[in-house]
C-alpha cells in the first residue's frame, strides 16, 4: 500500500515509493530507500515537504536476494544476476572462437556475431545496474576477448541513454563489438604482451582500426556510418587520436560513443601490466584529465548509467572503507560527502581528492 506523507509524519524504517528530486537533475534519494532519521533530516534540508512511501511493507525477497552477492572469481555479482554473467561468459567464448578464425584469415561472419551479441545487449540494457559489474567480469589473461563484448554492451547502453532509436542502438552494439576485430591481424606477441608496448609496437597496434574496417567493409549488415565509427573510434575531438588525427565536426557522434565505451572499459579493467581504476575515478579522469577529447554529452550519458548517485546510496571507497552518501555537491556529483560505517564520521570526497568511490553496493 502506498501513500503520500508529509515530512513531519515520516518515521525511520519507511520505504520510499519513488525517487525524490528537489530542483535537481539527479534524485537526492532513490526509491526503496529505507529511511533513517538522518535521511529525514536531509529531506528537510532540501526543502522536500512530501514524499510517496510504501506502508506496511519491508524490502521484498527479490530486493533482499539482489543485495546478497558471492565471490565468483571476477568480483561480486548479485546472486540473482548470475544467470546474466553465465550468458556473458558464453558470449565471450563465442567471440574468442570467431577471433581465432579471423587470425587464420577468415573474414568476420557478421550474421553470426549478431546472433550472439544482440540478445546480450538487450539483456544488459534491461538490467542497467549490471553495467557496473562489466569490469569485474573481465580477466587480465582474456582481456582481448572480454573487451569487445563489453564495448558493444556499453555502446548500446549509451546510445539508448542518449535517446537513439532501437535500430541505432543495435548497430552501435554491433559496431562496438567489431571495432577491435582488426586486432586479429596484429602479431599475437604484441597483442598478448604482458608489459607496456614499445613505440614501434604501439604503432603496429594503431593499424587495427584500418584492419577492422577492411574486414567488415563488404558486410551489408553494418551501416556505412557505423563502419566509419569503427574507423574513428580512436579519434579525439582535439585531433590527438588516430588513424587520421581528425577533429571536432569531422568525427561522428557514433564514433565518440564507441570511443568513450572503449576508454571506460579499458581503464576500469585489470590488465596484466596494471591494475584497474575505479569507474568513478575513470569518469572523472575522462571529464578532467582528458577534457576536450570526448563529447561531453556522451560522457554525461555514461555517468548517468554507471555513476549516478543519490543520498542514501551505499558505497565502498578506494581506501577500503564502507559508507553511505549523505550529501551531493552540485558541481562535483562524483565526489559526495560519505558517512563512514567504521566510525560514523563524515568524509568529504571533494576535499579528499586521494580517495574516490570504488563501487556502489547493492
Amino acid at each position: 500500500m502506498e501513500s503520500i506523507k508529509n515530512i513531519s509524519e515520516l518515521q525511520a524504517g519507511t520505504l520510499l515509493k519513488e525517487d525524490v528530486f528537489s530542483k535537481t537533475k539527479y534524485p537526492i534519494m532513490r526509491k526503496e530507500t529505507e529511511l533513517t532519521l538522518e535521511h529525514i533530516d536531509v529531506l528537510r534540508a532540501f526543502g522536500v515537504t512530501q514524499v510517496r512511501v510504501l506502508e506496511g511493507l519491508e524490502k521484498n525477497d527479490e530486493t533482499s536476494s539482489d543485495s546478497s552477492a558471492t565471490e565468483d572469481g571476477n568480483g561480486k555479482v548479485p546472486n540473482s544476476m548470475h544467470w546474466l554473467k553465465d550468458i556473458y561468459d558464453k558470449t565471450v567464448r563465442d567471440y574468442k572462437r570467431e577471433f581465432n578464425y579471423w587470425r587464420s584469415g577468415q573474414l568476420p561472419d557478421v550474421a553470426k556475431i549478431r546472433s550472439f551479441i544482440i540478445p546480450l545487449l538487450e539483456k544488459f540494457i534491461a538490467q542497467k545496474r549490471m553495467l557496473t559489474f562489466l569490469n569485474d567480469f573481465s580477466t587480465p589473461e582474456e582481456y582481448i576477448y572480454h573487451h569487445p563484448i563489453a564495448v558493444g554492451i556499453l555502446s548500446a547502453a549509451i546510445g539508448q541513454q542518449m535517446g537513439y532509436e532501437k535500430g541505432d542502438i543495435i548497430q552501435l552494439g554491433l559496431a562496438g563489438t567489431l571495432a577491435d576485430s582488426g586486432m586479429a591481424k596484429i602479431a599475437p606477441s604484441i597483442v598478448e604482451k604482458t608489459a607496456f608496448l614499445t613505440p614501434e609496437e604501439y604503432n603496429e597496434v594503431k593499424k587495427h582500426t584500418l584492419f577492422s574496417v577492411k574486414m567488415i567493409q563488404l558486410s551489408p549488415l553494418i551501416r556505412q556510418d557505423m563502419k566509419l565509427a569503427i574507423l574513428q573510434h580512436h579519434e579525439r575531438l582535439d585531433g590527438s587520436g588516430y588513424p587520421r588525427g581528425e577533429k571536432m565536426e569531422t568525427i561522428l557522434v557514433f564514433s565518440q560513443i564507441l570511443a568513450v565505451a572503449d576508454v571506460f572499459h579499458a581503464m576500469t579493467s585489470d590488465r596484466l601490466y596494471r591494475p584497474k581504476h575505479s569507474p568513478f575515478k575513470v569518469i572523472e579522469m575522462i571529464k578532467e584529465d582528458e577534457f576536450g577529447k570526448f563529447d561531453i554529452k556522451v560522457v554525461d550519458a555514461l555517468q548517468n548509467l554507471v555513476g549516478s548517485l543519490s543520498i542514501g546510496t551505499r558505497v565502498k571507497l578506494t581506501n577500503g572503507e564502507f559508507g553511505e552518501v549523505m550529501f551531493l555537491h552540485r558541481d562535483a556529483p562524483l565526489r559526495p560527502m560519505i558517512k563512514k560505517d567504521s566510525d560514523g564520521l563524515i568524509i568529504d570526497l571533494s576535499t579528499n581528492r586521494d580517495i574516490t568511490i570504488d563501487s556502489i553496493l547493492e
